[in-house]
């Protein structure tokens, strides 16, 4: 029988250079396996989903950490991150997975499985959705509330292993980054799968208002608003986010706090 990379035949004698030069799927996997990163992973998703987009012909891996501010915008991004290498793969296919949410009684998460549904529906691309564990898949009833099962997941971008994970290193700058996210700030890339450097900012955000008010509120009262809706590890640091964000206020004053002026950070 003969042998074949990526439904093509192998002329053979040849040198590895010139056979990964000649089929270049082979030189992206190689790289896969030499690539310092092995797991991608986030947590704290209440309300929120994580999506996991995957190529199987080369392995790459995009996860993403959706509130549902603008899906629109957010689901070309994670597919363009996955087509800008794999556009020359013939072989394979994309695969999506999808866990978070649960049933809130605003139904934030019903919504947000909706739109990323929606939104991954309309793409040019076929995606086949392989793991659906949310909203109401992913819920579980304590005291007649309603709690996520699954807050946070990881995946090994080796071996396209999915499971449940949590992290207690956030990396750095954690309340400088979890202010912007707080502030709404759009969905960023903080990876570099090319160069393998982390890399965040400089980003920008709105201001956030009446931010002295919540300053002024008991602790217990911002845990519960961070808690439902930014998740369980964020809200134990949800005043000193808050202080982080009133010092860049002071810092870099705005005229209005509910106009469109931004200020970097």
């Amino acid at each position: 029988m003969p042998l074949l990379v990526d439904g093509r035949r192998v002329r053979l004698p040849q040198s590895a250079g010139d056979l990964v030069r000649a089929h270049p799927l082979l030189e992206e996997r190689a790289r896969l396996l030499r690539g310092s990163i092995s797991i991608l992973g986030s947590d704290d998703a209440t309300t929120c989903h994580i999506v996991v987009l995957r190529h199987t012909g080369n392995g790459a891996t995009c996860l993403t950490h959706c509130d549902g501010s603008d899906t629109k915008a957010e689901v070309p991004l994670i597919m363009n991150a996955i087509k800008s290498f794999s556009d020359h793969t013939r072989c394979g296919r994309l695969e999506a997975h999808l866990v978070g949410g649960f049933n809130d009684d605003r139904q934030l998460s019903q919504k947000l499985t909706h739109q990323l549904l929606s939104e991954f529906d309309r793409q040019e691309d076929d995606i086949h959705l392989v793991t659906l564990c949310v909203t109401e898949l992913n819920d579980r009833e304590e005291n007649e509330s309603h709690f996520p099962v699954i807050y946070g997941i990881a995946v090994n971008v080796k071996t396209a292993e999915i499971y449940r994970a949590s992290f207690q290193d956030r990396g750095p700058e954690e309340e400088l980054r979890a202010a912007r996210a707080l502030t709404g700030g759009p969905m960023i890339s903080i990876y570099d799968a090319k160069t393998e450097q982390l890399r965040i900012g400089p980003y920008s955000w709105t201001p956030f208002p009446h931010v002295d008010f919540w300053l002024q509120q008991e602790d217990k009262q911002i845990l519960e608003v961070s808690a439902y809706r930014l998740g369980t590890s964020l809200a134990p640091g949800s005043l000193s986010v808050e202080e982080r964000v009133d010092e860049i206020a002071a810092a870099f004053p705005t005229v209005s706090v509910e106009g469109a002026t931004r200020r970097p950070c």
